[in-house]
C-alpha cells in the first residue's frame, strides 16, 4: 500500500543531515525537473520582491527566502520530520515506535510542489513552494509535473493499492488513477455537511496513522474503509474509489 499525503507549508527548522542529494530521493525519474525547479528557486530568492509575488508572501518573510536561497546547502532531514502541521500532529510520527517508523517509510510519500513527491524516509531541506505558485517565465507547476509525477508514483506503487490523501491542487500535479481518496466533511446538528479545513487535515492525519500502524495490507476501498473503522474513524463510501470521513 502507497499512502500519499499533502505537504506543509510550515516546516521544521535545521536538521542533521548533509546537503541536499536529489540522487538519494526516491522517484529517481524525477531527478531533471527537480533540479530544474531547485535552481530556479534558488535564483529566485536573490529577488525578494519576485520572490515574495511569485511565492504569495507577506513583507516579513525574509527567513523563507534565506530557506529557498540556501536549499541546496542547507542540512536536511527525513520528509516525516521535516512537514509539521495539523496533518502531521495527527499523523503523530514522533511516537512511533521503530517497526512503527519502519512501515511510515515503507508506506508513506509526500507529494511536494519542488520534488514532485519525495518517500517519508528521504532527505530534504526546509523550502517554501506552494503547488499553486507560478515561477517567472515557467509553465505552471501542474503543467511541469502532471506528465511525470503521475507515472512514477503508479509505477511505484506496482500492483499495490494507492491510498491519495493530498490536496486537489497537489492531486493535480500528478494524477494516479484509481487511488482511493478522502473526503473529511463535518456534519451539523442539521444534518449538513461542509469541508471545515482544520478537522480536514486533522482527520486526514489520523487516517494516515491507522494505514501506518495496520498490520494489514490494504487491497480495495472497503478493506480501508475497515482499517479506518477500527481505528475510531467514522467512515462511508461513496464510490469505488472515494471515501468520506464525518467529523
Amino acid at each position: 500500500m502507497l499512502v500519499l499525503l499533502p505537504p506543509s507549508e510550515t516546516k521544521s527548522d535545521g536538521g542533521s543531515g548533509g546537503p541536499l542529494d536529489l540522487s538519494a530521493l526516491a522517484f529517481g525519474s524525477l531527478t531533471e525537473i527537480r533540479d530544474r525547479l531547485v535552481g530556479d528557486l534558488v535564483i529566485l530568492a536573490g529577488d525578494p520582491e519576485a520572490s515574495r509575488a511569485a511565492l504569495g508572501l507577506g513583507k516579513n518573510s525574509d527567513a523563507e527566502l534565506a530557506r529557498n536561497a540556501a536549499v541546496r546547502t542547507s542540512p536536511t532531514r527525513p520528509a516525516l520530520e521535516r512537514y509539521t502541521g495539523v496533518l502531521y500532529d495527527a499523523l503523530g510520527a514522533g511516537s512511533f515506535t521503530k517497526a512503527q517508523r519502519a512501515k511510515a517509510v515503507d508506506r508513506i510519500a509526500v507529494g511536494s510542489a519542488l520534488f514532485g513527491a519525495v518517500r517519508a524516509g528521504d532527505p530534504i531541506p526546509a523550502y517554501r513552494l506552494s503547488g499553486g505558485s507560478k515561477l517567472p517565465g515557467r509553465p505552471t507547476l501542474a503543467a511541469i509535473w502532471r506528465d511525470h509525477l503521475g507515472p512514477a508514483l503508479r509505477a511505484a506503487a506496482g500492483d499495490e493499492l494507492v491510498v491519495d490523501l493530498r490536496s486537489g491542487t497537489y492531486q493535480q500535479l500528478g494524477r494516479v488513477p484509481g487511488a482511493v481518496t478522502a473526503t473529511v466533511l463535518t456534519e451539523a446538528s442539521d444534518g449538513s455537511r461542509s469541508v471545515v479545513s482544520h478537522f480536514n487535515k486533522h482527520h486526514k492525519g489520523l487516517l494516515a496513522r491507522a494505514l501506518v500502524l495496520t498490520r494489514a495490507e490494504p487491497t480495495d476501498i472497503r478493506a480501508v474503509a475497515r482499517v479506518a473503522s477500527r481505528a475510531g474513524l467514522r467512515i462511508e463510501i461513496a464510490s469505488d474509489t472515494e471515501l468520506v470521513v464525518l467529523t
